[in-house]
């Protein structure tokens, strides 16, 4: 990955890549999902790795409702609420990553360099997130993809090549991309996709766990990010 006068796309997972919620996420769940179905949650679908519409859609499931079109875009719409609402809340338990400021800053005085978001939340929840914790000025959220675009991660590389494409005026061919992610699917999207993976173990999962899906190259934490001049 070297600077050669060729357009890279780098694309960050959000979740446990760089910020916590610290449990608010799942506050947030607890607060709308009532409102919305009627129902108590009483069990959330497994998150890591995985969009939104695929956890409301499974969530609805463990609830016995049907996850209709309307039932998953109701449920999205009123995540979207509440993490507004909640703002205040998020940047005060929530935080950003150790590292990550200094790699998005680092990346952003990088030549040919262009930084987006690859992530499972949908577009609204992602951009709540960013502009809480101040991270929105270093990337370029029209170009990235979301959980509400497709289900399939490896299809959400294709998405954001597309979009930067159109932007730049310019073909972003898949070795030209490069994930940043904690999780397995990060890993497995980046590999299906054709498009090289920096995995970090900053969240539910290990190095070992992240080597095993097939990461070439994993970090402790961003702060051992490879320096943005080899990219």
């Amino acid at each position: 990955m070297k600077v050669d006068g060729r357009t890279r796309l780098v694309l960050w997972d959000i979740d446990h890549t760089l910020i916590e919620s610290r449990g608010v996420g799942r506050e947030i769940y607890q607060r709308v999902f009532p409102r919305v179905t009627g129902q108590a949650l009483r069990e959330l679908a497994t998150v890591h790795g995985r969009t939104e519409l695929d956890i409301i859609h499974d969530t609805l499931r463990l609830h016995g409702i049907e996850p209709t079109g309307q039932a998953v875009g109701d449920l999205a719409n009123a995540l979207a609420d509440g993490y507004r609402a909640a703002q205040d809340e998020l940047r005060e338990r929530g935080r950003v990553l150790p590292g990550a400021r200094e790699a998005l800053q680092a990346l952003t005085e990088t030549p040919c360099v262009h930084q987006s978001v690859l992530t499972g939340n949908t577009t609204e929840v992602a951009r709540i997130k960013l502009d809480t914790f101040g991270l929105t000025a270093y990337l370029d959220t029209s170009i990235g993809a979301y959980g509400d675009d497709h289900p399939d991660r490896a299809e959400l590389v294709h998405i954001a090549r597309v979009r930067a494409a159109d932007e730049l005026g310019e073909v972003i061919a898949a070795h030209q991309v490069i994930l940043i992610g904690d999780t397995p699917s990060d890993v497995e999207a980046a590999l299906t996709a054709g498009a090289q993976i920096i995995a970090v173990s900053t969240g539910k999962f290990t190095v070992l766990d992240l080597q095993a899906a097939g990461a070439a190259t994993v970090v402790s934490s961003l702060a051992e990010i490879p320096n943005p001049s080899t990219f």
